[in-house]
């Protein structure tokens, strides 16, 4: 897609350049009026304020943008190490903005890529992004694009991701085959695609397992914290005395089971058995230990900067680009926290 320049804004408006430029910088010497359609048409055709030389500019950047909800994450910190492996090999560096999951944070930190000029995006989307104007902002701009793990399958661009309703669906029925009958879900919050999909492993491992679905055993995670999984333990204690199986979305909710339950000598798994999500390193060091399903953290920020450094290299030659779909195999880890009933 062509770059737009200040001198087209002022053309199409009938204004001069400097006017454009003033408008886009808040001069107060410049009319209320003048500045708002000068900002309507400039987001309307996808300029950039900050990049008033754009269409000069004849030479890569060498970086590349990233997004991510959080750097301390276990599961994106693998992911990082990947992406900056696999980034190094062509020569390009990262830079890593943390949103914080704030749809907020998340579109003023496009802008700041976009302005940068960036060769290419990798993201994984904030648990409430609602709005998808400034992803598809970079879409616009015919900017490489990958989303990852946290994605939306509304937006055209290619995608790296595991099967998360598939993985979900071998986490409860294992916990069917060692003779649980009464299953909970502590899920994640409402939006994300990789939560709404394992609930979604959850229901129809239940039903196909013929055990009915009862919607008071889910329990949605705002934050997807330790505290959430040692609030929703208590609830569940309480509320559903007889549950004798949990899955949990992550390793890090269902630790905060395991600190519950064992401070309340609730057994597990003799009374309650209990799968994680992501086959973190604690999960081998609590007691008991956690089984869980293994998620190929790293091997995604492999893929995930692969497939952008190939569709930068596409557009460069003017190869038209194809959006692909990678998905990555998990696995069942089996450990203390899920052992065979008698």
């Amino acid at each position: 897609m062509k770059e737009i320049t200040l001198k087209e804004i002022a053309e199409l408006l009938g204004i001069a350049p400097t006017t454009v430029s003033k408008a886009l910088k808040d001069y107060p010497d410049v009319s209320e009026k003048t500045r708002r359609e000068v900002r309507e048409l400039a987001e309307r055709l996808g300029f950039s304020p900050n990049s008033f030389a754009v269409s000069l500019r004849t030479t890569e950047s060498k970086t590349i943008g990233l997004i991510i909800p959080e750097v301390v994450h276990h599961f994106f910190s693998n992911v990082i190490t990947g992406i900056i492996e696999e980034a190094e090999k062509s020569g390009y560096l990262v830079i890593i903005l943390q949103s914080g999951e704030s749809p907020e944070m998340e579109r003023k930190q496009v802008d700041l890529l976009l302005d940068k000029r960036v060769d290419g995006i990798l993201m994984a989307l904030t648990n409430d992004s609602n709005d998808d104007d400034h992803i598809r902002k970079i879409i616009k701009r015919d900017m490489p694009l990958v989303l990852f793990d946290k994605i939306s399958k509304l937006l055209p661009c290619s995608k790296v991701l595991i099967n998360d309703q598939k993985a979900a669906m071998q986490a409860v029925q294992h916990l069917v085959d060692i003779g649980c009958k009464k299953i909970a879900h502590i899920r994640g919050p409402l939006n994300p695609q990789n939560s709404i999909d394992r609930f979604l492993g959850y229901k129809k491992a239940l039903e196909q397992n013929g055990l009915t679905f009862d919607p008071s055993l889910v329990y949605p995670c705002r934050n997807v914290t330790y505290e959430e999984g040692r609030m929703f333990a208590e609830r569940i204690h309480k509320e559903h005395p007889d549950v004798d199986g949990i899955f949990c979305i992550t390793d890090l909710v269902a630790v905060g089971v395991i600190s519950y339950f064992n401070e309340h000598n609730i057994r597990i798994p003799q009374d309650v058995a209990l799968i994680g999500f992501s086959n973190w390193f604690i999960s081998q060091v609590i007691t008991p230990k956690l089984s869980s399903i293994r998620q190929p953290d790293h091997e995604m920020g492999v893929e995930a900067a692969r497939v952008l450094l190939k569709e930068i290299n596409q557009r460069k030659h003017n190869i038209p680009v194809v959006p692909e779909l990678i998905e990555l195999e998990t696995g069942l880890v089996i450990r203390e926290s899920t052992i065979k009933k008698p």
